[in-house]
């Protein structure tokens, strides 16, 4: 594999990806502002701190490092943030994201692989959700990376890069060997935050709304483990490298599961109970969003290895143990 650039590397998954790049004996470049990721997750020797609109570090990167592979995390991802900030998000993902491309494919590169979301979906008329579903996202989030969706498409078209967006569904999960994990202030993700209250570092767990159209009443989501969503990216980009043409995926397993069963699991994983503080259902939530992800397994031979729920929760658990304040709890010396 030739050198690959990243970009938004120190973030949750963009990190993990760059570790098992690594693993295949990658090279790996990773530009991060570290705005939200942190120095301590990137394990490439190659990192430089700096924006992704900056168009000469850009340039600079791709030609110093010849670089012809780009994966694209790098992004501004809550929802909540997304819909108080609509312009912040338009900003910072969309704008952003056209001024990397312009310069990426100026300085060179020739295959992208571009970190999309289930929220271009919206809410959906059909579980599981196919590729080909209508695109109506209900936040600016969702909404700015269906934009980025539609830019690559005509960039592809017209400059012949090669790229693949993957829409993928709840990232959750850790290393295995608990070294990495979600670090995110404030944190949106359930996973961490039902762990976090385990820990007591929190106080009760909000539970938004129990009288879904579920069988518990509580929403249903599909959660895929962080280490089978990076390496849904590094198929991706090898099928790119091989002549795959531009197409996009859904990365999920396939299998829901509701709120109850991920705090009832928890319980089990953790041996502590988690207090819950029972709320309203938030606006916009669905009840079910679960991944139909027939097209991934048969065109790159995707499989999810790590995405049962013991494992998401007990690596996950793993992680946020032993570093219950994230990064920074690591020390340098």
């Amino acid at each position: 594999m030739e050198t690959v650039l990243v970009t938004g590397g120190a973030g949750y998954i963009g990190s993990h990806t760059v570790k098992e790049l690594i693993k295949e004996g990658a090279s790996v470049v990773v530009l991060d502002n570290l705005t939200t990721g942190h120095r301590d997750a990137v394990s490439s020797q190659y990192f430089y701190e700096g924006d992704i609109a900056d168009t000469a570090l850009v340039e600079q990167i791709i030609k110093e490092h010849q670089i012809q592979s780009v994966i694209h995390f790098a992004a501004k991802s809550l929802v909540s943030e997304s819909l108080a900030k609509p312009e912040l998000y338009f900003y910072e993902n969309t704008v952003k994201s056209f001024v990397f491309l312009q310069a990426a494919i100026k300085a060179g590169i020739k295959h992208l692989v571009f970190s999309s979301t289930a929220a271009v979906y919206g809410i959906p008329k059909n579980i599981p959700i196919p590729e080909e579903s209508m695109l109506d996202p209900i936040n600016p989030y969702g909404a700015s990376k269906r934009m980025i969706e539609e830019y690559l498409e005509w960039m592809g078209k017209v400059h012949g890069i090669g790229w693949v967006a993957l829409r993928y569904f709840n990232a959750a999960g850790a290393s295995l060997d608990g070294s990495m994990g979600e670090d995110h202030d404030p944190e949106s993700h359930l996973v961490p935050l039902v762990l976090k209250t385990a820990l007591g570092l929190q106080g009760k767990l909000s539970l938004f709304g129990t009288d879904y159209a579920t069988p518990d009443g509580t929403c249903i989501r599909d959660y895929v483990h962080v280490i089978d969503l990076a390496n849904a990216h590094i198929l991706a980009l090898h099928a790119l490298e091989k002549g795959l043409p531009s197409k996009i995926f859904n990365v999920g397993t396939g299998n829901g599961a509701s709120v109850k069963k991920i705090i009832n699991e928890s319980e089990t994983i953790t041996g502590r109970i988690i207090p819950l503080e029972h709320k309203e259902r938030r606006e916009g939530d669905p009840h079910s969003l679960v991944a139909d992800n027939t097209e991934i397994k048969a065109v790159l031979g995707w499989e999810p290895r790590y995405s049962d729920i013991e494992t998401i929760l007990s690596s996950a658990w793993r992680w946020h143990s032993s570093h219950p304040d994230g990064y920074r709890c690591l020390l340098h010396f």
